[in-house]
C-alpha cells in the first residue's frame, strides 16, 4: 500500500473537513443540538487545527508524526463528542459524527503504522541530529528515503 500517497490525501481531506467546520460552524452545531457559542467556537478551533494537520500532511506526508497528530486530533475530537452525546442522546447527528471520526481514527492509525513501518521517518531530522538513529533503523530493518552516503552539518556545540 502507497501510505505516503494516502497520508497526502488524507491532508487534502483534513484542509476540505477544517475548511467546512469553520465556514458551517453553526450548522454543524444546530444539527448536533449544540447551537451556542461555546460549541460553535469549539468548532471553529477544530477547524483550524484539522487545516493545521493538512498542511503537515502535504508538507511532509511521508512523516508518521504528522499522521500520529491527525489521530492525537481524532481523540480530541471523540472526548468532544462524548460531551455532546451526554447533552443530545438520541440525536442521530451525534450518534453519526461518532461513526465518522472513529472510522477516520481507524484510517488515520493505519496509516501513521504504515508510515512507521515503509518509510522509518517519525519527523524531519535536524542537521547533525538521527546517525546513531539511523543506525538503529537500519538494524532493526527499516529502510529509509533518505539519500545514503551525505554528510551532515552540524552547528558548534554551545558551551
Amino acid at each position: 500500500m502507497n501510505y505516503k500517497g494516502l497520508s497526502f490525501g488524507l491532508g487534502i481531506f483534513s484542509i476540505a473537513l477544517g475548511a467546512v467546520e469553520i465556514i458551517a460552524n453553526r450548522r454543524i452545531a444546530q444539527a448536533m443540538d449544540q447551537d451556542d457559542d461555546a460549541a460553535r467556537t469549539t468548532l471553529k478551533a477544530f477547524g483550524v487545527r484539522e487545516i493545521a494537520a493538512g498542511a503537515n500532511l502535504i508538507a511532509a506526508p511521508a512523516h508518521s508524526t504528522n499522521m500520529w497528530n491527525r489521530v492525537a486530533g481524532d481523540g480530541i475530537d471523540m472526548a468532544a463528542l462524548g460531551i455532546a452525546v451526554t447533552r443530545a442522546p438520541r440525536n442521530p447527528a451525534v450518534w453519526g459524527a461518532i461513526a465518522f471520526v472513529a472510522a477516520a481514527a481507524t484510517v488515520d492509525i493505519l496509516t501513521a503504522r504504515g508510515l512507521d513501518r515503509e518509510t522509518g521517518k517519525a519527523s524531519p531530522k535536524r542537521a547533525g541530529e538521527g546517525d546513531a538513529a539511523a543506525r538503529q533503523h537500519e538494524r532493526a530493518g527499516y529502510s529509509s528515503i533518505e539519500p545514503q552516503g551525505l554528510t551532515r552539518a552540524a552547528a558548534p556545540a554551545v558551551a
